[in-house]
């Protein structure tokens, strides 16, 4: 507990009086009597639902309770082997329940958000994904565009392995498909096993509504298109498209960077040192990281991550960056015994220092996800590290770039118009993409 005031008497007056205050929030907290799934099925007879967030070593066995009690299954909780997860999605197909998980970060089912999710607009447009982070900046951009979502289903991070086979991503095909409301399906991941991809592409040969399929990472995969399948590059491509075919408009703006963009960054280049030449990006979000290692993969940057695209590329030490670096702080390695980026920065905000320190960097890349059950303030958890990495950097000659994205919407908590007057106060360059944000930094790294 901290205190600032005018004079040591006001501090003295607060502390004396803090157990008094601290009695009386308690007072007005309700305090549950549910404490095991059988209490909850005793209070509500009628769900159809259970959400698991606990210790990995205990989801097999609560979930296989709550599956044989005909629940659906949202499982937030990572560090669940694939052994017990796939167990768990045969039991469960067997019974026509979906489990959305292990490690599922996002669903939105019938307007109603689970895990991280965003305030975004019922409409026509369904999605699928492995990964959290690529279904809220799918939604979200929906939203932002004019348009809406009717159900955005998780399927937990390995479903797409060759170990899962698509268990719950193929049974969220099945269900956006038999949906009055949805009337156009994308499915965003990040790369899948390539078998596993192929099964999955012949199912939506018999699919009566068109699919979007972006897999990050797979530049190859438009080779394996069916009738009715529509593939995309990047999550703004399948945004685009998602609306081409819901509204019929066909003239949509691509992804790109104006000629002022080009001047900005050209502008940028000429302030940094002779030393700096490398780019850290430092994401929340493990779709943005794979995003990100695409885009500028495509532009002819060699980048290493603790989860590379490419195997050649991976990071000996999670802790030591190598010329351009881009990390997935949401990873097991950073989340296992702590709280996920998207809820506390502390980890982020050291590397972000640490990053400040190497004189050979000049440009960091981040991602600020807003939502439910997120950070309330992502951009002021982060904002006195980025001051202090760029005054670092001024000091010791040149100029840190600072680029960011904010994934969110009008509607969310955290207040996105805020969020983003606070970065571009700071000097942070700001785009409303990852993708575009990764777009705009291959720019900066062209040589002059």
């Amino acid at each position: 507990m901290a205190v600032i005031a005018k004079t040591s008497e006001i501090v003295k007056s607060v502390l004396d009086d803090l157990d008094n205050a601290l009695s009386a929030l308690d007072e007005g907290v309700s305090t549950s009597h549910l404490h095991t799934l059988e209490d909850g099925l005793i209070e509500k007879p009628l769900a159809n639902l259970a959400v698991l967030s606990i210790p990995g070593e205990y989801v097999y066995r609560e979930a296989q309770k709550a599956l044989e009690a005909n629940l659906n299954l949202f499982i937030f909780t990572s560090n669940v082997s694939l052994e017990e997860e796939l167990k768990l999605k045969r039991f469960a197909a067997e019974r026509k329940l979906l489990v959305m998980g292990p490690d599922c970060g996002t669903s939105i089912l019938g307007g109603t958000g689970i895990g991280f999710a965003n305030a975004v607009r019922k409409g026509t447009i369904g999605a699928i994904g492995p990964s959290g982070t690529g279904l809220q900046e799918f939604t979200t951009q929906i939203h932002n565009s004019g348009y809406g979502i009717s159900h955005a289903i998780g399927t937990g991070s390995h479903d797409l392995s060759a170990e899962i086979g698509a268990i719950t991503t193929i049974m969220a095909l099945e269900a956006l498909e038999e949906d009055l409301q949805t009337e156009v399906i994308a499915i965003i991941a990040k790369p899948p096993d390539r078998k596993v991809l192929e099964h999955l592409l012949a199912r939506t040969k018999s699919c009566t509504k068109p699919v979007i399929g972006c897999f990050l990472g797979m530049s190859d995969f438009h080779n394996l298109a069916t009738k009715g399948f529509h593939g995309t590059q990047t999550i703004d491509d399948a945004v685009r498209m998602a609306i081409q075919l819901t509204s019929g408009i066909e003239d949509l703006q691509k992804i790109g960077l104006t000629r002022e963009e080009r001047e900005y960054a050209k502008k940028h280049r000429g302030n940094w040192s002779s030393e700096q030449r490398f780019l850290r990006g430092l994401f929340a979000g493990g779709t943005f990281c794979y995003q990100s290692q695409q885009i500028l993969g495509e532009a002819g940057l060699t980048v290493y991550s603790n989860a590379p695209l490419d195997p050649q590329y991976k990071l000996v030490r999670i802790e030591e960056s190598r010329e351009h670096t881009l990390i997935d702080m949401g990873d097991d390695d950073y989340t296992l015994g702590r709280p996920h980026p998207m809820i506390d920065s502390t980890m982020r905000n050291q590397r972000i220092l640490s990053e400040g320190q190497d004189p050979t960097v000049a440009v960091i890349l981040l991602d600020f996800i807003l939502g439910f059950n997120a950070s309330n303030d992502p951009v002021g958890e982060l904002l006195d590290s980025i001051l202090v990495a760029k005054q670092t950097r001024n000091e010791q000659g040149g100029e840190l770039t600072v680029v960011a994205s904010i994934c969110g919407t009008e509607t969310d908590p955290q207040d996105l118009n805020l969020q983003r007057e606070m970065l571009e106060d700071a000097g942070v360059i700001v785009y409303q993409s990852n993708a575009s944000a990764a777009l705009f930094c291959s720019e900066l790294l062209k040589p002059s």
